[in-house]
């Protein structure tokens, strides 16, 4: 068995939930569990959270992690976490246990620019992880479309 314990890490869209379907299908043919994790990011768009808005966006992140366990088969055997704090940060943190062999995720697919000037949680989880993390990209286009590579990029030099 290459795999015991398989963290994967749902948000509620449509590509961790691509992440989530892989990695039911690896956890069923390899025999072995998943951990769902989803984490709440810290409340800072209100100017005073009020406890009516924290509980309310916890049980927002809830329901998120009870869909993403219902859409694990039934043969699969399934924990969920709910974590609050960064993200990334939140599930590097769990890699650190020791307790799982991989991480899988989805990402937003946002590009070498954007993610650069934004970051991203995928992004942190990939570099700062001690166990092997599997990304699923975004699916854009049609099959035929997503076989051609991304054009690369080259800043143009500023000239002042």
């Amino acid at each position: 068995m290459l795999y015991r314990e398989i963290l994967v890490a749902v948000d509620g869209s449509r590509e961790s939930m691509r992440a989530l379907e892989h990695a039911a299908a690896l956890a069923r043919s390899e025999h072995t569990r998943l951990t769902l994790v989803t984490v709440v990011a810290p409340v800072s768009v209100a100017p005073v959270p009020t406890l009516t808005s924290v509980a309310g966006i916890r049980g927002a992140y809830g329901e998120i992690l009870a869909n993403a366990r219902d859409a694990v088969p039934d043969d699969v055997g399934v924990t969920t976490v709910l974590l609050e704090g960064n993200p990334a940060k939140e599930i590097v943190g769990l890699t650190r246990t020791g307790r799982y062999d991989l991480v899988v995720m989805g990402t937003h697919g946002r590009g070498r620019l954007a993610g650069a000037l934004l970051g991203s949680v995928s992004r942190g989880v990939l570099h700062c992880a001690q166990t092997p993390v599997l990304l699923m990209p975004v699916q854009k286009g049609r099959p035929e479309e997503r076989l051609e590579p991304a054009p690369a990029v080259v800043p143009r030099p500023v000239v002042t």
